[in-house]
């Protein structure tokens, strides 16, 4: 079982940045694909990124690719989404999620994660 707690959400005008971490905690946290998904409301939860548990992969939305970027800490225990060029159309509650990094499935649907935070949410104000 992996431990999710992400941090960094907040009100932000349409153009600025944030940060989000989600520190992983409990066993096999190094050996963990993770990604972030959103959920706006009346909406269903979306991909927004993922990353290989070595880091050597990335993948992105659409709604995403050029603003976003996803990372790892050295040790692997922390994971960033830095958001650049928001748009009020980001604003979402935004979930950490982690799988083991022996699953096949894929990257993109949410029902191929394991283990979920309790989400952060962003307001983009126009």
């Amino acid at each position: 079982q992996v431990q999710l707690v992400e941090s960094g959400g907040g009100l932000v005008q349409a153009g600025g940045s944030l940060r989000l971490s989600c520190v992983v905690s409990g066993r096999s946290a190094s050996s963990t694909d993770m990604g972030w998904f959103r959920q706006a409301p009346g909406k269903e939860r979306e991909f927004v990124s993922a990353i290989t548990w070595t880091g050597g992969r990335t993948y992105y939305a659409d709604s995403v690719k050029g603003r976003f970027t996803i990372s790892r800490g050295n040790a692997k225990n922390t994971l960033y989404l830095q958001m650049n060029n928001l748009k009020p159309e980001d604003t979402a509650v935004y979930y950490c999620t982690a799988r083991p990094s022996y699953y096949t499935g894929s990257y993109y649907r949410s029902g191929e994660y394991r283990d979920w935070g309790q989400g952060t949410q962003v307001t983009v104000s126009s």
